[in-house]
């Protein structure tokens, strides 16, 4: 079982990898504006780490099916 330290590497490492995505100029600007807002609610302490990331898993579902993301960044997406 993952330790709460852990956890929140992980968490850390997800928004480090979602700040690059967000911040490429060839991602497109509604691309864009969803991963914003996927760091925003994993960076939220409202909840626990756990359900951040579910919430946040959830959403991720939904980014990358839109058929305008280039496959390069649905693949970066999914590793994050």
């Amino acid at each position: 079982m993952a330790t709460k330290e852990q956890n929140l590497e992980s968490l850390n490492n997800a928004v480090s990898t979602l700040n690059q995505i967000a911040t490429n100029p060839s991602t497109p600007r509604n691309i864009r504006k969803n991963i914003t807002d996927l760091i925003d609610g994993l960076k939220s302490d409202e909840y626990s780490v756990s359900v951040r990331a579910v919430n946040t898993i959830s959403l991720l579902d939904d980014v990358t099916q839109d058929p305008n993301l280039p496959s390069y960044v649905r693949t970066s997406l999914w590793q994050a």
